[in-house]
């Protein structure tokens, strides 16, 4: 049997990955008919289709599929032996993909730890985006935010902070914990993104008409500064702005919660990064352990008053 078309193999997986040619096309900077041209090619040497084509759509076989998987996997071990590679000699990198609100209000002030327990390492770190793949050609660790884990394939999930959220504001504001909704709402609602986190939050807690317009912050970095500066109630992931909580900065005004299913995860580029690479093994550990410590504290603290 002549060798397996490594080029068109290629392709097929990022068609596969992307579930679209065009978008196939775009990472592999080759146009659509080209993309297709290969496809076909492969399965003229397997003897059989990859996908069940209807007018314009295209669906993976199954059998399409188990081979898809086994190509993406093979292909992040190539990905990650040249990586290697091209490292040998100089001094070990980590590239952390981390969403906005995490690199910001959590990673980044106790980066310097990290950074003390492995001097050596040159430590690159980038935003990860809500809803958007992870390219983990060029990254060694995310870290991102779901309701239910992400399953990139053949890469290592674990839950790392909760998710459970609740309204905070600034101390000078001079609303005390177990405010009412009507303090809240008298305050001013701040809103991420759009409304629906504080309509969730007051349907809990029984007040569903208690909703009224506010500031929209696009971003969470925003809405936090903004809560920092008095400007109204804001719904905040309680393990993101801990700091701000145990330093004073923010107060939290409700034990209600909601999101308290969702959870923010590490995942760690596939199994072979976590076994061969010492790096990013380390940086896993410390970052679990971190947290462990930090719940620790939490949980042994004397009750304020």
């Amino acid at each position: 049997m002549a060798q397996a078309p490594l080029g068109a193999l290629r392709v097929f997986e990022a068609a596969a990955r992307h579930g679209s040619f065009s978008r196939a096309a775009d990472e592999l900077c080759v146009t659509q008919s080209a993309v297709s041209h290969q496809i076909r090619g492969l399965e003229a040497w397997l003897g059989s289709p990859l996908f069940e084509r209807q007018g314009n759509r295209a669906t993976l076989l199954p059998h399409a599929e188990t081979l898809a998987q086994a190509l993406t996997r093979s292909l992040a071990d190539i990905e990650n032996a040249c990586r290697q590679a091209r490292r040998a000699g100089g001094p070990p990198t980590l590239t952390i993909a981390a969403i906005p609100s995490v690199a910001v209000c959590w990673l980044i002030p106790r980066l310097g730890e990290f950074r003390a327990l492995a001097p050596a390492t040159e430590v690159r770190l980038v935003y990860a985006f809500h809803g958007q793949p992870i390219e983990f050609r060029d990254v060694d660790v995310a870290i991102v935010f779901g309701a239910d884990p992400p399953d990139p394939v053949g890469a290592v999930v674990e839950r790392f902070l909760p998710g459970a959220t609740a309204p905070v504001c600034a101390p000078h504001l001079g609303i005390g914990r177990s405010a009412t909704c009507v303090e809240m709402v008298r305050a001013g609602l701040l809103h991420d993104s759009d409304a629906t986190g504080w309509r969730a939050w007051l349907e809990a807690e029984g007040e569903p008409h208690a909703l009224i317009p506010g500031p929209v912050f696009e971003d969470f970095n925003l809405l936090r500064v903004a809560a920092l500066a008095g400007q109204g109630v804001a719904l905040c992931p309680l393990a993101i702005v801990a700091d701000d909580l145990r330093e004073g900065r923010l107060v939290q005004l409700s034990e209600r919660t909601i999101r308290s299913d969702s959870a923010y995860y590490v995942v760690i580029r596939d199994h072979g990064s976590l076994a061969s690479s010492s790096v990013v093994r380390l940086f896993r550990d410390w970052l679990l352990s971190t947290e462990a410590g930090r719940r620790r504290h939490v949980n042994h603290a004397e009750p304020t008053i």
